[in-house]
């Protein structure tokens, strides 16, 4: 009877949340769903999110988000890629123009009515194997499309277990769902509290985006477990300056992005009573979230500006690497590879591009992979500093993109320019900042808000990039290589 997940003044008990999602397993067998099928998900973020995402697992499915706020084309492909046959929305979806591109066998149907249809007595979900698919997320592609990532069952139960031996979660605990389920934080936020019988808050998209309106409920709803990438976190520590109501927090999580120690330096000074254990979490899609294990406190970042990521989770191992996959001495970059219990099945129908990044674990003997970052670390003192991309792959406000989809986007924004490149540069004032740039000819201009706008027709906002500059020609290394 316990209150299961909350949202927007809807409450759902765990028994209700149970029968719910029992309804919508049940449905999606009656219009053919099978096991091993993919189900699109494409609701707003309310408590049936929660009764829709469990509903499809229950009926021996694997979930995939479609986050509606992207452009239509970038979801069509990913609808089309995914084969997707089924889709789950509700009413603040109905008249979405996805659905006037999705393939003629394709149904989309509402969760609530899903969920209100009854249930015979005899009907239990679906057995599921533990290295079946749960969900398949979409992250950014080298090539100028998307990829979807395949994390099975036994991925996320692996992951809950290794961290739950990090902290005291409990059933008294209230989290957040802050992010965007299209975004693999959202796993960690979900799962967390609905496998130790807490209670989950789901957060409206625009309220996510409010800063000073998150801080209310993060004192209305007593809060005490957050998950923030770093770029919300600042927004977070600004908001909250000036405000004496006390918060409950007992944990605030980090992880989507390099997290700086000088912004945690000021969270300590401005709040000076709180005493919210913060733990960074290195982590990527194929890995299922979170790989490594960092908690912070006041002495552990006074004086350093450095990245430290901690120790791997007890299910992974961390390998820092070198081109001929040697492990590197004591304080010598290299790229981090990571094996163990959490690895993604890989990429879904890409073979070629799976076998390139889950290579084989020279150090286990026992034919296991590692899966290749691309990300450059270096180990100081039992700790483990993180130095960013090792290619033109990146996070950015907690979103891992390929340079190479922005650069697609902007290249079909304009389609007369020559070439075209990005990168990211940061700001001591704005932090951050993507920057597209358009190869064009001498004394010509580029209209950077419209290309902006053109760019957003075929890439989600956190792609599109904050300037758009022209240039007569991109600088190139000594090998002929790009020089961002």
């Amino acid at each position: 009877d316990r209150v299961a997940v909350s949202a927007a003044g809807r409450v759902l008990s765990f028994a209700e949340l149970d029968a719910r999602s029992d309804a919508v397993a049940a449905g999606l067998i009656a219009r053919g769903v099978s096991a091993g099928d993919l189900v699109g998900v494409a609701t707003a973020r309310s408590v049936d999110l929660v009764s829709a995402i469990l509903g499809v697992l229950k009926a021996g499915a694997g979930y995939l988000p479609l986050d509606l706020g992207n452009p239509v084309e970038r979801l069509s492909f990913i609808v089309s890629d995914a084969e997707v046959s089924v889709v789950i929305g509700d009413a603040s979806s109905a008249d979405h123009r996805l659905w006037r591109q999705l393939p003629g066998s394709a149904q989309v149907v509402d969760v609530e009515e899903l969920a209100a249809q009854p249930v015979s007595g005899s009907w239990s979900p679906v057995r599921v194997p533990a290295d079946a698919r749960a969900y398949v997320i979409y992250t950014s592609g080298s090539t100028g499309r998307p990829k979807g990532v395949e994390i099975t069952h036994r991925d996320v139960v692996t992951l809950m277990d290794a961290a739950g031996g990090e902290f005291e979660f409990s059933a008294a605990d209230v989290w957040t769902m802050f992010h965007s389920y299209a975004f693999d934080f959202s796993v960690w936020e979900m799962w967390g509290p609905l496998l130790s019988g807490a209670r989950l808050v789901v957060v409206d998209r625009e309220l996510a985006r409010d800063p000073r309106a998150f801080v209310d409920v993060l004192v209305d709803e007593g809060v005490t477990v957050l998950s923030q990438t770093p770029s919300a976190f600042y927004q977070l520590i600004d908001a909250r300056r000036g405000d004496e109501r006390p918060l409950a927090l007992r944990y605030v999580v980090f992880g989507g992005e390099a997290l700086s120690f000088d912004q945690v330096r000021r969270w300590y000074e401005e709040n000076p009573s709180q005493t919210a254990r913060l733990v960074n979490m290195y982590g990527i899609t194929e890995t299922t979230v979170h790989v490594s294990f960092r908690a912070l406190d006041r002495d552990a970042v006074a004086g350093t500006d450095a990245s430290l990521i901690g120790r791997p989770l007890s299910s992974l191992q961390i390998h820092i690497l070198d081109d001929r996959l040697h492990p590197v001495p004591e304080g010598v970059p290299g790229e981090m590879y990571v094996s163990g219990g959490q690895l993604a099945a890989g990429y879904l129908r890409r073979p070629g591009l799976s076998a390139s990044r889950f290579v084989a674990d020279p150090f286990a003997g026992d034919g296991s992979r590692m899966y290749r970052t691309g990300d450059r670390a270096r180990r100081v003192g039992g700790d483990i500093e993180y130095l960013g991309r090792n290619d033109a792959q990146v996070q950015l406000r907690g979103f891992r993109i390929e340079f190479g989809e922005i650069e697609a986007a902007l290249l079909a924004a304009v389609p007369s320019a020559a070439a075209a490149a990005a990168r990211v540069i940061t700001d001591a004032v704005r932090g951050d900042q993507l920057v597209g740039y358009l190869v064009v000819g001498a004394g010509q201009d580029v209209d950077s808000a419209a290309v902006r706008s053109a760019v957003a027709e075929h890439v989600p906002g956190y792609m599109v990039p904050d300037v758009v500059v022209g240039v007569e020609r991109l600088p190139l290394t000594a090998n002929g290589k790009l020089d961002r």
